[in-house]
């Protein structure tokens, strides 16, 4: 087998909600030619909706590229029911033909039909509606792909320096005042482990520099702000520096200052504060998400770790209020399938060297 052959991807590329700005930002992304040369793309979704979709954008009359559907492949999943499913409008449909797409897509990529998934934004809300009780996509890839280890990296590369930002979430979708109860040392050494391999075998770092961010404000400020850092977050972040001595661990950084070195590697333009960090570990969902969706809003891209194949999303919603208008921006689903690409190649390319010494030994 070739290398070139190797490294062009399978990709199976969800709609995510049928109603939402998922259809309409895969066409505008798969009309980058380029896209096409270094990858294999699969649309994971209703055929019907695509063309709808693609009628109804092209008679916008408004400057923008979009991929032909009658020239995409394309995997039938629901067709027949979204055919009442209105752009802009979440409803029990729509969840019930997200779900079933991503389902799809996991099955393919279980079977190794598939190397990769990139899946569109979907509606919390509308799966809930249609009883699929899952807190996000990750929780069922996780489960359908029997991964108990995964967590969510946000990875985002500047426009303006070139930097690549990484962020890691210890704690997800639950509400704040669960954040103290649900973190323990088993947890954070989970999500460590998780991200040091993830930046040696995916990103090729080897010696690593991490920030951890503490919890409270000022980190605690030696327990007069709350109690987590003393007790017990410092002493587990010195067993950590014990047991990875290749990995340079900083932290427990104050949360309100450990965005200001990323925020300057950024946006350039001033004199840096010392050199940011390889990745960073945020303790909660907005103490982490805020920082990354404020620098890269529309380039950022959502990434499972820990899963047996690689998964991408872009880091937006379904912006079900300008669904079908023509307005939604694909350079975050773009620099989904980007990146996808880049993780596919690697883990591809590893494959073959594992395979060739094998090969090698037995010869």
């Amino acid at each position: 087998m070739t290398t070139a052959l190797i490294s062009t991807p399978r990709l199976a590329i969800t709609l995510g909600d049928p109603a939402g700005i998922g259809p309409e930002v895969i066409l505008k992304a798969l009309a980058d030619p380029a896209i096409a040369t270094i990858c294999q793309p699969v649309v994971v979704g209703s055929r019907r909706l695509l063309a709808q979709t693609y009628q109804q954008l092209s008679g916008l009359g408004l400057p923008m590229r979009l991929a032909n559907p009658d020239q995409l492949t394309i995997l039938e999943v629901g067709d027949e029911a979204v055919a009442h499913i209105q752009p802009g409008v979440e409803s029990a449909a729509g969840g019930a033909a997200s779900f079933a797409y991503l389902e799809t897509a996991i099955a393919q990529a279980v079977a190794g039909q598939v190397d990769g998934i990139v899946t569109g934004p979907i509606s919390k809300a509308a799966w809930q509606s249609a009883g699929h009780h899952y807190p996000g996509q990750t929780e069922l890839l996780a489960e359908r792909s029997q991964s108990p280890r995964f967590g969510m990296l946000f990875v985002a590369r500047s426009p303006h320096t070139g930097w690549t930002l990484r962020t890691l979430l210890a704690t997800t979708h639950i509400p704040l005042a669960q954040v103290p109860h649900t973190l323990t040392p088993a947890l954070m050494t989970q999500k460590l482990e998780l991200l040091v391999d993830c930046l040696t075998a995916e990103f090729g770092l080897t010696t690593p520099r991490i920030a951890i961010a503490g919890l409270n404000p000022h980190s605690g400020e030696q327990g007069k702000l709350g109690p987590e850092e003393q007790a017990w977050l410092q002493p587990w972040l010195e067993q950590m520096r014990d047991r990875w001595p290749q990995v340079q661990l900083e932290g427990l950084t104050p949360p309100d200052t450990l965005w200001v070195k990323p925020g300057q590697a950024w946006f350039g333009g001033s004199a840096m504060v010392g050199q940011p960090a390889d990745a960073y570990l945020a303790l909660y969902h907005d103490q982490g998400l805020i920082p990354v969706k404020l620098m890269a809003f529309d380039r950022a891209v959502n990434t499972s770790i820990g899963l047996p194949f690689v998964r991408t999303s872009p880091d937006h919603g379904t912006a079900f209020d300008i669904a079908g208008r023509g307005m939604a921006t694909a350079s975050s689903m773009t620099a989904a399938i980007q990146l996808a690409i880049e993780l596919c190649q690697g883990r591809l390319l590893r494959k073959s060297a594992d395979s060739s010494a094998i090969f090698g030994k037995c010869g």
